[in-house]
């Protein structure tokens, strides 16, 4: 009787879950069927629909990784999975606009990313922790080395531009470009040796009495071959988002333009399609007492996006019709400055408060409105 009854509680549960192994395909049909057509307002509405369940479905594949190889690793495969997309996207989109609007694009795209990772995703996260765990623990020696890798390389690629008298427009020389992109993967390269290495402790989950938490006394890790066709899932999830999310520019852009909003918006938009799945793995990992790993994934996403995707665009830019502009402007220069300041206060004591949450996604609201009604 026990096995009759057990038996239809497990099919449940797995015709419950079949939607994220089935979803990820559905996408990859659908950006065949809408890859460079022009598509009816319904069109638009079935493909953003489909690329939301995309986005969730990539999210339970990176946690199978995540859970099959442990922390930090998982929060990496996830960070530099997203990071290749978005370079992917903006190559594509930069080759489909004007020059004058293609040149800032990327500027765009990667300080969103710094400001929705730093703000967005950090501050929902402490938000979502403290309100379900009080005052959730995590260790300021990782965090905060991460967030100094952040903040160096945003300051090196985005901020110094505006201020080089060589060449004209907040754009880098050549030179400086290899220099600055060079700097970039070194300073990127040195924390993945310390996030792996001698101090991967500084990246665990800690309970509130500051020890380490060991994930792996708490449940069993996913077979092989469930990570190896989560992986295969997570890479087609990703081509999906990236896919759609190009398909549907021409409608985003049209909503942009008709609202009355600067083109250099498309950029926010961007980045928060291609961060809607770690923003997501982020609050899960919140709501699970791991603000640790919801760290992880904001910051180390934030120093993904800088420090993997300006050299990339760097390479790019050799073969690419357009300027290169990375210099920000002085909103944008004052926005980030005070995240920083924030984001250190948040960073020291190592617990995080609702009204550390409140901060940073107040934040995160002015960045977008800014950014909307310069």
């Amino acid at each position: 009787m026990a096995d009759a009854s057990t038996t239809p509680t497990s099919t449940i549960s797995r015709i419950g879950r079949s939607w994220v192994w089935v979803v990820p395909l559905l996408g990859l049909a659908a950006l065949a069927g809408s890859w460079e057509r022009e598509l009816p307002t319904i069109g638009y509405v079935v493909v953003g629909a489909v690329l939301v369940g995309v986005v969730l479905a990539a999210v339970h594949h990176a946690e199978v990784i995540a859970a099959r190889v442990g922390e930090p690793y998982g929060s990496l495969v996830l960070a530099v999975a997203v990071t290749v997309i978005e370079v992917a996207l903006i190559i594509t989109l930069m080759l489909g606009k004007s020059s004058e609007d293609a040149s800032t694009l990327a500027r765009d795209t990667a300080f969103a990313a710094v400001m929705i990772t730093l703000n967005g995703i950090v501050g929902l996260s402490i938000l979502v922790g403290s309100l379900r765990h009080n005052t959730p623990r995590f260790n300021p020696e990782g965090a905060g080395g991460a967030l100094a890798v952040v903040v160096t390389l945003t300051t090196l690629t985005l901020v110094v531009p505006s201020f080089t008298v060589s060449e004209p427009g907040a754009q880098f020389t050549p030179l400086q470009l290899a220099f600055v992109a060079v700097a970039a993967i070194v300073l990127w390269g040195a924390f993945i040796l310390l996030q792996t290495g001698r101090h991967r402790d500084f990246f665990l989950p800690v309970s509130k009495s500051g020890k380490i938490i060991d994930e792996d006394s708490h449940s069993d890790p996913p077979s092989n071959r469930q990570t190896w066709i989560s992986l295969a899932l997570l890479l087609a999830s990703l081509v999906a988002v990236v896919g759609l999310a190009k398909g549907m520019s021409p409608a985003i852009e049209g909503i942009v333009e008709s609202a009355g909003i600067p083109d250099t918006f498309v950029g926010v938009v961007v980045a928060l399609v291609v961060l809607l799945p770690e923003g997501l793995a982020a609050t899960k990992a919140a709501a699970r007492n791991r603000l640790q790993t919801s760290l992880n994934l904001g910051i180390g996403s934030a120093m993904a996006s800088i420090g993997l995707t300006i050299p990339a665009i760097a390479v790019a830019s050799i073969w690419l019709p357009t300027p290169l502009t990375l210099g920000l402007g002085p909103v944008q220069i004052v926005e980030f400055l005070l995240t920083v300041a924030v984001a250190t206060l948040t960073i020291v004591p190592g617990r995080a408060t609702r009204l550390q949450g409140v901060v940073h996604l107040v934040l995160f609201a002015a960045f977008i409105f800014l950014s909307a009604t310069p």
